[in-house]
């Protein structure tokens, strides 16, 4: 009888484990052509004897060649930057216990906004370094503040307040950072571009000053995903079994805010990444965060690349920022979202 019991147990995690590697072996399948489409689309297509040219330094100094090589660190960044904004979605979602977390929900990408504009108008910064540093401060401190509202009151933070937080902190600081850009047209200029998110200006020196903050977020959330897979079934729960759920929540939070501030410094506040790359890899691979951290990494990737794809072929012969494109498409999806959540709390 025993014997049944436990082969009866063992058959579901076996499936599951069937299931997800075939799955993760897709989405790299996937992220393969996703970077081959990326280099090869754009304002003018590219047949794949041109991409193999470029890829393979082959008559590199050919039109087809030189637009491969200028779209290679492009690629890499947007596959970088989706990468560590999938994450960073995960992360809050998980540590908030809200399905409805993001970092551009939250109000993390207008903080860090906030203290860009800030260093453009009042100490003429101009480098990557300088950015991402201010950023990273911004998208914490914002971060602190929204739960500590949150927190206010009977409950602690609840998903709903901390939504409500995050909405009318994102829009006080909206404001602050208009009413300094108004009176400085230099500023205005330098600005907008970065506003709406874009990762066409990414180089080779984008890209490796984004790499280590990349590293050092992916590294912290795998090691955080057993301990808050953990704290999912609550508190009190996690503490019997171990886990120190404040120091955690620490962790995890630090993990997504160096994440998303990094990206949002070089990249602009792109929004919807985190919340759309963290439900699909949930729909699929359930909510075991050893699955989700880097099914959302995967996600991400895709997620952002094929919007920088979409943004080059429909506005030929220029191009729409990928931020506007994932506005385009992640706005509904929240609208559908908010109403589900709010037909299952009723």
């Amino acid at each position: 009888m025993s014997n049944i019991i436990r082969t009866r147990q063992r058959k579901p995690e076996a499936f599951s484990l069937k299931y997800k590697v075939p799955v993760l072996l897709s989405c790299l399948i996937t992220l393969i052509l996703t970077t081959a489409a990326s280099l090869a689309f754009g304002s003018r297509p590219l047949g794949f004897h041109e991409v193999l040219q470029g890829l393979t330094f082959e008559n590199v100094e050919s039109y087809g060649g030189t637009v491969v090589q200028d779209r290679i660190p492009r690629t890499l960044f947007s596959l970088c930057c989706g990468a560590a904004l999938g994450v960073a979605g995960s992360l809050m979602q998980a540590v908030t216990r809200n399905p409805l977390a993001d970092p551009s929900i939250l109000g993390v990408n207008m903080g860090a906004a906030l203290f860009v504009v800030s260093g453009i108008a009042f100490f003429q910064i101009s480098t990557a370094n300088q950015y991402i540093w201010l950023a990273l401060t911004g998208a914490l401190l914002t971060s602190l503040f929204v739960f500590g509202i949150g927190s206010m009151g009977g409950g602690g933070a609840t998903p709903l307040k901390l939504i409500l937080a995050g909405a009318a902190i994102s829009a006080a600081l909206s404001s602050l950072v208009i009413a300094i850009m108004i009176p400085r047209s230099y500023v205005m200029d330098q600005f907008r571009f970065w506003q709406v998110g874009s990762v066409g200006k990414a180089d080779w020196g984008t890209l490796q000053t984004f790499l280590p903050f990349l590293i050092i977020g992916i590294l912290a959330a795998s090691l955080a995903a057993p301990a808050l897979n953990a704290m999912a079934l609550g508190d009190e729960l996690a503490t019997g079994l171990g886990v120190r759920t404040g120091t955690l929540r620490l962790l995890a939070a630090v993990a997504a805010v160096v994440l998303c501030g990094a990206a949002t410094a070089l990249a602009g506040p792109i929004g919807f990444i985190g919340l759309l790359a963290t439900h699909v890899t949930r729909l699929v691979l359930g909510p075991n965060l050893r699955y989700v951290i880097p099914g959302s990494a995967f996600a991400g990737a895709i997620i952002l690349t094929i919007s920088d794809i979409c943004g080059r072929i429909l506005g030929r012969p220029g191009e729409i920022e990928a931020g506007l494109i994932t506005a385009f498409i992640g706005a509904p999806i929240l609208i559908l979202l908010a109403m589900k959540t709010k037909v299952r709390s009723l």
